[in-house]
């Protein structure tokens, strides 16, 4: 790639894999792709950053500190990586994202996470508002619940359908090379 790229891993928390309301689609699926992006991206010294969902309510599961709130054990920070904090749907919004990817003079980010229709949608296409035209979603990579309306699996394609080819390029965990 010449673009200077980063891995953008969004709340991929305890949270997201201990939900009483149901699993997630495709969970370890879903993990195990994560797992691999970071191993590849590490590999190649490709910078990591990682979204973590924190309310400023105490009483929150997504509150600093509390178990849920932590990034899950499998796919952990380096002391070498970012981990910027966020309190909406937006990575961008409030935080430090922007100007920390503008440090490093990053152009292009993989995006992967949680959960599709919020978090990861709002992401992209303010990534793409914003500046960052080539984004690429790893569509194998982002998951979410079943809601009242869509089970989870029509969720995830319905957003790759809408978000690809628009405010990003999509592409499965196995076509990522850094």
């Amino acid at each position: 790639m010449n673009e200077k790229v980063a891995l953008l891993l969004i709340d991929v928390q305890n949270i997201m894999f201990s939900y009483e309301g149901g699993s997630l689609w495709n969970e370890q699926e879903v993990l195990h792709n994560i797992s691999t992006l970071l191993t590849k991206a590490r590999q190649s010294n490709i910078p990591v950053i990682y979204i973590q969902h924190t309310d400023l309510d105490s009483d929150s599961v997504l509150s600093e500190g509390k178990r849920t709130w932590e990034i899950h054990h499998d796919v952990q920070p380096f002391a070498t990586d970012i981990v910027v904090r966020k309190s909406s749907w937006d990575a961008f919004y409030q935080t430090t994202l922007h100007e920390k990817l503008q440090e490093l003079g990053i152009e292009k980010l993989i995006i992967a996470g949680m959960q599709t229709q919020f978090c990861v949608d709002t992401t992209c296409r303010r990534a793409y508002s914003i500046g960052y035209k080539e984004n690429i979603l790893v569509k194998d990579a982002h998951s979410t619940f079943d809601t009242a309306v869509l089970s989870a699996s029509q969720v995830v394609e319905h957003h790759n359908n809408m978000l690809g080819g628009r405010f990003v390029t999509l592409k499965e965990t196995s076509e990522i090379m850094f």
